[in-house]
C-alpha cells in the first residue's frame, strides 16, 4: 500500500513541476501579470485605432456621396428641361418657316393650314410627353379639375352643375393637374 501512496505522491509532484507558474515566484507572477496586462491594453489600442480609421474612411465615403448627389440633384434641376426642349425646336421650326412665307396679300386658308399642321405637330409632342388636355365641355363640375369664372342660371335640370363653356383648356401631365380649365358651369 505504501508503494500505491508513494507512486500517487510522485504523480502529484509531476504535475505540479509540469505546469510552470506553479515554480515562479510571487514576483515572476506579478511581472507575468504585467506583461499579459500590457498586451491586452496594446490590442485595445490597436483596435481603437482601426475602429477610429474606419469610422473617419466610412464619414468621408459617405461626404463624398453626399456631395456627389447634391452635384447630380442640381445638374438635373439645371438641365432637366432639355430633353423637352429639345422636342420644341422642330415646332419653333415650323413656326419659322410659317413667318417667313406670310405675305401681306397671302391666301388665308394657306396660313389657316400652316398654322393647323403646326398645332397638331405640337399637341402630339405634349402627347408624347404625358401632356393631355382635359375634356370640360358637357363634364360635371370637379373642382380638382376646373376652375368656375363664371356661373350661368339655367331651366334645363340635366344640365345643372355641367360646364357649358370653356374659356381656357386645362392640362394634365401623368394624371397630375398642372393646369385648371377655367370653365363656365351652368347652375
Amino acid at each position: 500500500m505504501t508503494e500505491k501512496k508513494n507512486l500517487e505522491k510522485q504523480e502529484e509532484f509531476q504535475e505540479t513541476t509540469d505546469n510552470p507558474t506553479v515554480n515562479m515566484t510571487n514576483e515572476q507572477l506579478d511581472e507575468e501579470n504585467q506583461i499579459t496586462k500590457t498586451d491586452s491594453a496594446d490590442n485595445s489600442a490597436d483596435e481603437l485605432a482601426q475602429l477610429k480609421d474606419s469610422h473617419i474612411r466610412l464619414m468621408a465615403e459617405y461626404d463624398n456621396y453626399r456631395k456627389r448627389t447634391i452635384k447630380e440633384k442640381a445638374e438635373l434641376i439645371r438641365n432637366g428641361g432639355e430633353r423637352v426642349l429639345i422636342g420644341l425646336l422642330p415646332v419653333i421650326d415650323d413656326f419659322e418657316r410659317a413667318l417667313k412665307n406670310i405675305t401681306p396679300e397671302g391666301d388665308s386658308e394657306n396660313i389657316a393650314e400652316g398654322v393647323y399642321l403646326i398645332y397638331n405637330k405640337f399637341m402630339t409632342f405634349l402627347k408624347q410627353n404625358g401632356v393631355q388636355p382635359i375634356n370640360a365641355l358637357g363634364e360635371f363640375f370637379d373642382d380638382e379639375l376646373f376652375d368656375a369664372i363664371a356661373t350661368i342660371p339655367t331651366q334645363d335640370e340635366d344640365s345643372k352643375g355641367k360646364v357649358i363653356d370653356c374659356v381656357l383648356t386645362g392640362y394634365k401631365l401623368n394624371d397630375k393637374v398642372i393646369r385648371h380649365s377655367k370653365v363656365v358651369v351652368a347652375g
